[in-house]
């Protein structure tokens, strides 16, 4: 039948069985939005591209189906970049839309003229743009493959405003099926033998993809009696009740688990690479005979020594992992439970005994009080790290934070979760600077109903960059100040619940009535700004096991 580009890429994305598209609207793109009116597709109205883009992210993290953002040229394209650099470094499907000027207004630097490549082009598996109206669906299908394909990532298409309009015959395509390559027997008879010969071997799990395989891997990795750890922020692959669990690597990691990557004889990376962040800066674990399991065959995110490279998939190397008993050899069981005893102790909440609400007791009853299948959701920064170490996971999709340090996805994060799993208690981990950079996301929050609680840690700066500022140019504070507004009483304006919490006693009865409200919630904790993150500068000694978060550099 005959129908205009535009509506004909809202059919396509239906039947790619897209839920959901996240949108800040355009007049560039007015026949999308028109074609989406009568859609089975919600369009989710977003207040800005950023937040768009990240809700799309935390879409394509928990779904599997790469997460859809629609927004306009130029100012729109421009605020979207970030969630495009976050599903570009943390290989995570997602496809962003761009309304473009019309064709005839080319090379005129008409209004909001930008080069859509020359934007993207380095932050994208592929950019293209939609000049034949009768390519629009198989142009679709493409960019959902590739997004989902290989390493996943972000695909950009560009949509100029008069070939949306065009009419064509042109109908919806077969989406395109994702083969998935099978590892060679031969590499994993060398994987079995490599494994039997350890006596201390770590698997590193980490990336997108992994549905219920990483329960799957460990219960493997207990009968084969090989811890497992994870990359920086995909520590929901491995269930925190396993007994292999070892804890994270990258900021915020016990110092006894970043020893290990020199201790051990074999190392197993699995859905991610050897990064600087997991690494502590490309120092650590690089002696060490390696096993890379990753898709992408250039292995791009991995640095140092590679034994052995199956480009595969998570969920392919799972299904194929050789009989626990065959690669358990001689090896007992006291390598692998010194490291989960490691992490045990670690995990134990302890009070910081700081000033205002005293984060290390308060994290310690937001575990006790929320369901084990609770979804949490994290921005960059200091505030992270009492959530990271303290709140546990127990299956893929509880976990959606920026691997790249982006600040700001916190919130639309969790307003996507609650979407996507209205059912599952989610609850984003902010601070202060951190909340504000998307907290008008909240607004759709209430738009639709979702009720994430929210946890903001006001401490009035941006602490990890005091940190630094502290060693670097102690007693010259500068730049890194904040004043805010009362938290509690902006959520409140939208017919949520709010609470400012100021005494650690006062944290369990406020998380109580912000639970049982039933409404989007938020709790406004206030810290002192010396208060930080046990082990580093002006923290007890004691808790000397923890490395500063990123942050925005």
């Amino acid at each position: 039948m005959s129908q205009s580009a535009g509506h004909l890429i809202v059919r396509q994305l239906e039947a790619h069985g897209v839920r959901r598209v996240y949108s800040v609207p355009g007049e560039s793109f007015l026949d999308v939005l028109d074609g989406l009116h009568d859609s089975p597709v919600s369009t989710v109205v977003c207040r800005q591209e950023g937040g768009a883009g990240f809700m799309a992210l935390a879409e394509g993290r928990k779904t599997g189906i790469p997460g859809i953002a629609m927004v306009t040229r130029g100012p729109g394209a421009a605020n979207a970049m970030i969630a495009v650099h976050t599903a570009w470094q943390d290989a995570t499907p997602l496809v962003l839309f761009v309304g473009l000027i019309p064709v005839a207004d080319r090379g005129r630097d008409s209004f909001q003229e930008f080069s859509l490549e020359g934007w993207f082009s380095t932050t994208a598996k592929r950019v293209v743009v939609l000049d034949d109206e009768h390519r629009a669906a198989e142009t679709v299908a493409e960019a959902m493959q590739l997004a989902v394909s290989g390493r996943p990532g972000p695909v950009v298409i560009g949509l100029p405003e008069d070939v949306l309009v065009r009419i064509t015959d042109a109908d919806v395509v077969p989406p395109r099926a994702l083969a998935a390559a099978v590892p060679p027997p031969a590499a994993m008879q060398e994987l079995a033998g490599r494994l039997a010969a350890a006596a201390r071997p770590l698997i590193v799990v980490g990336g997108d993809g992994w549905g219920d395989d990483g329960g799957k891997l460990a219960s493997w990795a207990v009968e084969a009696q090989v811890p497992a750890a994870a990359d920086w922020r995909a520590y929901d692959v491995v269930p925190h009740s396993s007994p292999a669990w070892a804890g994270w690597l990258g900021y915020g990691r016990a110092d006894t688990l970043a020893a290990r990557l020199d201790e051990a004889d074999l190392l197993v990376f699995v859905g991610c690479g050897r990064t600087d962040v997991l690494s502590d800066g490309y120092t650590k674990g690089f002696k060490v005979p390696t096993v890379l399991v990753l898709p992408d065959p250039d292995a791009a995110t991995h640095s140092g020594r590679i034994d052995l490279h199956l480009a595969v998939s998570p969920s392919s190397i799972v299904a194929a992992l050789p009989a626990a008993a065959e690669v358990r050899g001689s090896r007992g069981s006291g390598w692998m439970e010194a490291l989960a005893e490691d992490q045990r102790r670690y995990a134990t909440p302890r009070p910081d005994n700081s000033p205002g609400v005293d984060l290390g007791v308060a994290f310690g009853v937001l575990e006790d009080r929320l369901p084990a299948d609770k979804v949490v959701t994290y921005g960059a920064g200091n505030a992270t790290l009492w959530g990271h170490r303290y709140l546990t996971h127990h299956g893929f999709g509880s976990l959606i934070g920026p691997r790249n340090g982006a600040m700001g996805l916190a919130v639309p994060a969790a307003v996507a979760a609650s979407l996507i799993e209205p059912e599952r208690q989610v609850v984003a981990v902010c601070g202060d600077g951190d909340f504000l950079m998307n907290a008008q996301e909240l607004a759709v929050a209430a738009a639709y109903g979702a009720a994430p609680l929210v946890i903001v840690v006001d401490n009035g700066i941006y602490g990890t960059i005091v940190l630094h500022q502290r060693r670097e140019y102690p007693d010259r504070p500068s730049g890194t100040s904040m004043v805010n507004p009362d938290f509690a009483d902006w959520i409140r304006s939208f017919g949520g619940h709010g609470e400012r919490v100021e005494k650690t006693e006062e944290f369990g009865p406020a998380l109580e009535r912000a639970l049982s409200s039933g409404r989007l919630a938020l709790l406004h904790l206030v810290t002192d700004p010396e208060t930080m993150p046990p082990g580093t500068a002006n923290a007890p000694e004691e808790l000397a096991e923890v490395a500063v978060e990123e942050g925005a550099r």
